[in-house]
């Protein structure tokens, strides 16, 4: 095997070629504050209707308590920073918002077929090593893993955010049998800057550095599989999938530029600002058809058409009576539900 150290400069380079703007590198051990802060978030319920996060959370703790062989953690990010401001739809109730990472490519077909690669690159270099690759489909906790490399920091709405990225990284992992040298914590830099708890239309930060995801509108609108709360659905405005409000208003995303985005994750002229018109017709065909290949395609017809009629209540548009009445009778109850709700608004 290569010396260690030029391993790894020349791991970062080929980081680089497939596409990954930030790369540093996290012990595999047991961080107890990391540990402490996910059982306090878990305890008090703040994972919702998420119980895959409670359920693994013996292997969430720490690297090693998923892999115990596991000796270090490449860190990985890609960016998906946006060209225009993903809050200007606020002010077109009769369009869709959705949220940025949504608008392009699936991320995690894009970041894990990468990862591959180069864990592929780093295997025929070392060879008597080993390795495992995760995108947000296993007990990794990319963002403080994210942090403890030195790639950025855990901000006041708990997102990582990058000096040079802003908030708009797609994290990925590598955990390896190869003891590299790691990279210093990133320190916090949001000092006293409050607006993305300012910015949030639920209130879902019941403190910074916390976040309540039963009031978060990502999760209302993609995780939450029954009707939303109905002290949350006018607050939910036009936003139809995610939320991307407290990442947005970040002032360290005037560093951010779209030049560096994955090719991948350039939106789709058709989801960029779509009618609500257009997507309350949609039958799970349609629905199939239209978000192939997205990341939007996991929640299914139903759920998507139930936030598209929050959406239509909010607008304030009587044109869109008609094609929310024909959802009265929608086999789906939830969406029936909501359909009875838009009707009452407008």
């Amino acid at each position: 095997m290569e010396a260690i150290s030029d391993l790894r400069e020349e791991l970062v380079a080929e980081a680089r070629r497939q596409g990954f703007v930030a790369i540093g590198f996290a012990p595999a051990s047991e961080d107890s504050l990391r540990a402490q802060r996910l059982e306090e978030w878990l305890g008090e319920g703040s994972h919702g209707s998420m119980e895959w996060m409670e359920a693994r959370a013996a292997q969430r703790r720490s690297p090693q308590g998923l892999w115990p062989e596991a000796k270090s953690v490449i860190a990985l990010g890609m960016s998906y920073a946006p060209e225009k401001d993903p809050l200007a739809l606020e002010r077109h109730p009769d369009r869709a918002r959705i949220s940025v990472y949504a608008q392009g490519k699936d991320y995690h077909d894009t970041v894990k077929k990468r990862l591959k690669v180069l864990a592929r690159w780093l295997i025929e270099r070392a060879p008597d090593s080993e390795l495992k690759v995760f995108v947000d489909t296993a007990p990794v906790m990319e963002k403080p893993l994210g942090e403890a490399a030195g790639i950025g920091w855990q901000g006041k709405h708990t997102n990582l955010v990058s000096r040079e990225h802003g908030s708009w990284l797609f994290l990925g992992a590598i955990y390896t049998t190869i003891g590299f040298e790691v990279d210093r914590p990133h320190s916090d830099r949001c000092g006293s800057c409050n607006a993305c708890q300012r910015a949030c239309p639920t209130d879902a930060f019941p403190a910074p550095y916390r976040l309540d995801a039963r009031r978060c509108i990502s999760y209302l609108t993609i995780e939450h599989k029954g009707p939303i709360p109905e002290e949350f659905r006018a607050a939910l405005g036009n936003r139809i999938y995610g939320c991307d409000d407290c990442l947005a208003v970040c002032p360290w995303n005037k560093f951010a530029a779209a030049a560096h985005r994955h090719r991948d994750f350039l939106p789709r002229a058709e989801l960029v600002a779509p009618r609500l018109e257009d997507l309350l017709v949609l039958d799970d065909a349609g629905f199939r058809a239209l978000f192939s290949g997205s990341p939007i395609k996991r929640i299914g017809r139903d759920r998507f058409v139930r936030n598209c009629l929050y959406a239509a209540g909010n607008s304030g548009d009587p044109q869109l009576k008609e094609p929310v009445a024909l959802l009265l009778d929608d086999s789906d109850p939830v969406v029936a539900d909501a359909a009875s709700w838009a009707i009452a608004r407008l």
